[in-house]
């Protein structure tokens, strides 16, 4: 049976929870599409995100990887095009480490695309009325660090895996506390989730539709 990772993050930020967490682990054991999903949680931390994940690639050898993190402020599924060398952090992680203008991989390329069918993703979610969008940037903290230490070890390991990352906005208790926020239910990330690994497990090719940015 082929596996499928998925990972998440810990609470960060002065936040007593991160939503990419409450909806991925109760994806732990199930099987969807003939795949055993397989769950990690991974630290908010630039110096050990990577090898918590790495960890687990080398352990399971998955066949696909969906790796989901928060992000505050926006008002859909993310679904990230591309993720570059670069970590500058604007807050401390959770150990206190706050790197500026630093390279997630000393020497690597510039930037990695996402190799999962971000395009088919979106439409399949805005088919059953979950609002998605393609995005053209991950950020420059552990979000990012993680979806470039992904497929840089995707590139450099010789892996037929495939890979991605997805942001999800705040929970409402979250977006309650902090005014104006967006915000989407556990189970609505769940089921847009769930979605998005069917396509990831089913289309080998991304689909040719209008996915940019103008700003």
């Amino acid at each position: 049976m082929k596996t499928v990772l998925m990972t998440a993050f810990e609470p960060f930020g002065g936040e007593h929870i991160n939503p990419s967490w409450e909806a991925v682990r109760s994806f732990e054991g199930k099987v969807i599409d003939d795949a055993r999903i397989v769950v990690r949680q991974l630290p908010v931390v630039f110096s050990a995100c990577g090898a918590v994940l790495t960890a687990a690639l080398e352990e399971l050898k998955p066949h696909r990887i969906l790796c989901v993190g928060q992000a505050g402020g926006r008002s859909d599924i993310s679904v990230e095009r591309v993720a570059i060398n670069v970590n500058d952090a604007r807050i401390a992680d959770n150990a206190g480490q706050q790197p500026v203008d630093e390279p997630v991989v000393a020497g690597g390329p510039a930037a990695y695309f996402a190799t999962i069918p971000i395009k088919a993703v979106v439409a399949a979610l805005r088919e059953v009325g979950i609002p998605a969008s393609v995005s053209q940037t991950a950020g420059t903290f552990t979000c990012n660090n993680v979806m470039y230490q992904l497929l840089h070890w995707l590139h450099t390991s010789g892996s037929a895996a495939r890979g991605g990352f997805v942001h999800i906005p705040y929970m409402p208790e979250q977006a309650a506390q902090h005014p104006g926020a967006p915000s989407m239910s556990t189970a609505s990330v769940v089921q847009a989730l769930e979605t998005s690994l069917r396509v990831i497990l089913s289309t080998e090719n991304d689909i040719r539709a209008a996915g940019g940015a103008t700003h």
